[in-house]
């Protein structure tokens, strides 16, 4: 999951219980952990010296860290010279860990991250390309669409967990309330002035308390989500054009900024946005504080499910002032007129090496247990706790006798954003993206956050993102338009 995109799971233990940022819920059965897929045996390699495998892992579904000790017996019993070390972290620390044992020059083999981090470790040094240790049987095993994804160049630096949309989450009495064919908009999507008139309708004061049309998650690492979901449906699907021009400069990008600051100047956000963290805003939607809510993954139908159930069983472990929820899978709009291009999160297992070149066993090693993580029974009963697609052949077999309760339309809103999704690209060069990622971080993610705040103008931004990209990526770098 940059990203990015990965304080999610915390979110859902917010839903599984007030009282804690970890998941909740019985202990799964052993029979639904472990890699048996068919192809699992293909990766054995002809050593049978003991080895040990360390992976750095953070929560990944509500239940995932619960499993940790059945994974590491089931890899040991597939491979009995080998040990999977699990070291386990939370999403609010894992990036820092792994950039703390990464500067150190002593990663772990294996560590759960967004894709979109592998040109910053590419160009550290220290990720591991596995182009001639993966088997024929383990890649075919994948979709191909999410492999990409763990690939730059013409290397692969680990296998793909999940491929996910990043969309918004609606309540459906909410909704209805405020006149929205939320069907139709699953269905077609909306523009940016369809979806800014609807929140505004979903605007409701009752008691004194303020319901707001619509709140997204944007302090700390959660704003350059909000923004990057929105830019890719603004006709700026990639920091870089085809030709290698940085695109954050286009034109559209600051009719963006204005559009994202109007929504809150129209009182269809809170003024106070800039403190709403992701745990947070989902307890605002639980609590009825806001219609619509972003970022929203499909696994959020999953989370609101189980607080509904803890409330029909007045079970004190609901979240506090909760009310039930029947949640809405909704797309992102579109903005200037651009298309629709669904903004993905793909998260995986990516392959670290230390100082020293490792040595062919070792790389096999690690290589069979990052693949037994992201494919067969690991990964179908992950994904099913996310209501995630399934993207091996081994992970579909085996989720199929594994019960899933799911709301068929918003399966199907999925599908729709899915058939948008933005591709990978593995053309940009790691130079340009280890630029992007610095000029995001340094320039882009405060910027933003003192434009949501109300202290920097859509102007002021862009100006100071364009002076930015000028001085990495020079005159002729960047988009002028």
């Amino acid at each position: 999951m940059k990203k990015k995109m990965h304080v999610f799971a915390s979110v859902l233990a917010l839903t599984l219980a007030a009282t804690s940022l970890t998941a909740c819920g019985s202990k799964s059965d052993t029979g639904k952990t472990g890699a048996a897929s068919p192809a699992a045996s293909a990766g054995a390699a002809n050593s049978t010296a003991k080895d040990t495998i360390t992976a750095l892992l953070p929560p990944v579904s509500p239940n995932y860290q619960k499993n940790f000790d059945q994974m590491a017996k089931d890899f040991n019993a597939l491979y009995p010279n080998l040990t999977l070390k699990i070291e386990p972290a939370s999403w609010e620390d894992v990036k820092q860990k792994l950039d703390t044992q990464v500067n150190a020059g002593s990663p772990p083999d294996i560590a759960f991250g967004g894709s979109d981090g592998i040109p910053k470790y590419i160009q550290q040094g220290l990720l591991m390309d596995i182009t001639d240790a993966a088997t024929p049987d383990m890649i075919n095993d994948y979709d191909k669409a999410p492999l990409d994804y763990m690939k730059n160049g013409k290397g692969l630096y680990g296998f793909p967990a999940y491929m996910e949309v990043h969309a918004l989450g609606g309540n459906k009495e909410y909704l209805e309330k405020a006149g929205i064919d939320w069907k139709k908009v699953q269905q077609n999507g909306w523009t940016y002035d369809e979806f800014r008139d609807a929140i505004k309708k979903g605007v409701v004061t009752e008691n004194g308390k303020t319901r707001y049309g619509f709140v997204f998650a944007v302090k700390g690492v959660a704003a350059v989500d909000y923004l990057g979901i929105m830019a890719k449906n603004a006709g700026m699907p990639y920091p870089f054009t085809s030709d290698m021009k940085y695109a954050y400069t286009s034109k559209n990008y600051l009719g963006l900024l204005k559009d994202l600051r109007q929504l809150i100047d129209d009182g269809s956000m809170p003024k106070e946005l800039s403190s709403v963290d992701a745990g947070k805003r989902w307890n605002m939607f639980l609590t009825g504080q806001t219609m619509i809510t972003g970022k929203g993954l499909a696994v959020f139908e999953n989370s609101a499910k189980a607080n509904n159930a803890k409330l029909a069983a007045k079970d004190a472990s609901a979240v506090k002032d909760s009310i039930p929820v029947d949640y809405v899978v909704l797309p992102a709009p579109t903005f200037q007129g651009a298309k629709a291009s669904s903004a993905t999160v793909v998260d995986g297992y990516m392959t670290f090496r230390g100082k020293k070149e490792p040595t062919t066993e070792h790389k096999a090693n690690v290589v069979k247990a990052a693949y037994f993580l992201a494919s067969g029974k690991v990964a179908a009963t992950t994904n099913n706790d996310l209501f995630a697609a399934h993207i091996t052949k081994s992970a579909k077999k085996e989720a199929e006798s594994m019960k899933i309760d799911r709301n068929p339309d918003n399966v199907a809103a999925v599908d729709n954003m899915l058939k948008n999704a933005t591709p990978a690209r593995s053309d940009i060069p790691t130079e340009l993206s280890a630029k992007a990622i610095k000029l995001e971080t340094e320039v882009i993610v405060p910027k933003f956050q003192g434009l949501i705040a109300g202290e920097v103008t859509p102007q002021q931004m862009y100006d100071a993102v364009k002076a930015a990209a000028i001085q990495a990526f020079g005159e002729n770098g960047i988009v002028k338009d």
